[in-house]
């Protein structure tokens, strides 16, 4: 009898913690290397965030809370969903889990039975996928190209749904585009959902904060009200607030929905961190200025490798309107040989041969559900964007 469960053969470790490892082993290694791989932000939480979690520790917050969280951050969870979006939910409409990750995690194993089905738009996250399969779904995706910015067409959901569609994720901005969407595009979308009302929408938002040029990404509630009641609304602080390690991501929905969620959390990992909690009710509720100053640096360093990119022979790079990653097309370059003699027969060789080569790290394609293309973290310093910019023109300039 087989130990490990079949269930773990649907799923694959993830690929963007892969390449991360490699690239740490080649480090450790001595080897000069530049990591594009990694999907946080290289600033440091905020101090009076920090500061906020020593005034818990000291206060003794160190016990069980709620498992849906405390009462003050579901509060200010609360308060910043009405602040930044409009959208009124009450304390007990939201659940605080361990990350994100957890919460998509509790949505689709709460609903999903055997056979359903969610539309995923690609390129995708790499855990929407794997995570309806873990949960018996099957993951429908939709292509998105490139020549339409990376999103979604309402035609093409309108086609993808069936009677089996059990839920539709969105993620604006997107990894790993940074393509976001507006009010006026989502508008459209949320008028097929109108039509389909057996589908749930799972709407995650985890990048809204990290918009550029004035762009103001809008979310599927905001936009159509009427969709609230099967909508799941998810948020965290890792990207705004730089808090990847404090493990909060958060969620407001229906409450039937938050209440199922809520009984299979108590059942796995009860509530987040107590200390994670209060420094989260600091990050919503204190001084915001420092997001701006990220995505002041963040918006540089995006033009920066955009334009340095596309002076790459074979790789042309749309310009996003969020996040902070970029998803430069291959295909100039996908038939070709390297220096060292490696055939670029796809995306992963091609970013294998350029972490080998020129001590680069991005993330294929493939990973993402869309060949073809490597994703590249500019969530790194502005000086090592560059040098690592360089790197892959050289790189490109040597294929033949």
């Amino acid at each position: 009898m087989d130990l490990i469960a079949a269930r773990l053969d649907r799923i694959s470790p993830s690929q963007t913690i892969a390449i991360s490892t490699k690239a740490r082993a080649l480090k450790a290694a001595g080897r000069d290397i530049i990591s594009l791989s990694a999907g946080e932000p290289d600033f440091d939480t905020p101090a009076n965030v920090k500061a906020a979690a020593v005034r818990a520790i000291e206060a003794g917050e160190t016990k069980y809370t709620d498992v849906a969280g405390t009462l003050a951050l579901r509060q200010a969870v609360a308060a910043k969903f009405h602040r930044d979006s409009g959208i009124d939910y009450k304390p007990e409409e939201i659940i605080v889990s361990t990350g994100g990750k957890q919460v998509i995690f509790n949505a689709m194993l709460a609903t999903l039975n055997a056979g359903d089905e969610a539309i995923i738009p690609t390129p995708c996250w790499v855990s929407y996928p794997d995570i309806v399969e873990l949960a018996d779904g099957k993951p429908v995706l939709v292509p998105c190209g490139q020549n339409n910015g990376f999103k979604l067409r309402a035609e093409d959901l309108e086609a993808a749904i069936t009677p089996r569609s059990k839920w539709f994720f969105l993620n604006s901005p997107c990894n790993p585009t940074g393509a976001a969407y507006s009010a006026a595009e989502l508008r459209p979308i949320c008028e097929v959902l109108l039509r389909h009302p057996d589908v749930w929408i799972f709407t995650d938002d985890i990048y809204e904060k990290l918009a550029y040029d004035g762009f103001e990404p809008a979310t599927i509630v905001q936009v159509e009200p009427r969709l609230r009641e099967r909508t799941l609304t998810m948020n965290g602080c890792s990207k705004a607030y730089a808090m990847t390690g404090w493990r909060i991501g958060f969620a407001g929905g229906p409450l039937k929905l938050i209440k199922a969620l809520d009984k299979l959390q108590s059942q796995s990992t009860s509530n987040t961190s107590s200390i994670s909690q209060a420094a989260a009710v600091e990050a919503l509720s204190g001084p915001q200025d420092f997001i701006g100053e990220m995505v002041a640096v963040y918006r540089e360093r995006r033009d920066l490798v955009v334009a340095m990119l596309n002076a790459a022979p074979g790789i042309t790079c749309h310009k996003p309107e969020g996040a902070f990653y970029v998803f430069p097309s291959l295909h100039g370059c996908i038939g070709k040989t390297s220096r060292t003699g490696a055939t670029i027969r796809n995306d992963e060789d091609f970013v294998v041969a350029l972490l080998e080569e020129e001590g680069v790290a991005a993330v294929h394609g493939a990973a993402f559900m869309y060949p073809g293309h490597m994703r590249i973290s500019y969530a790194t310093s502005t000086e090592a964007l560059r040098e690592a910019c360089t790197r892959i023109q050289h790189f490109c300039q040597g294929l033949r």
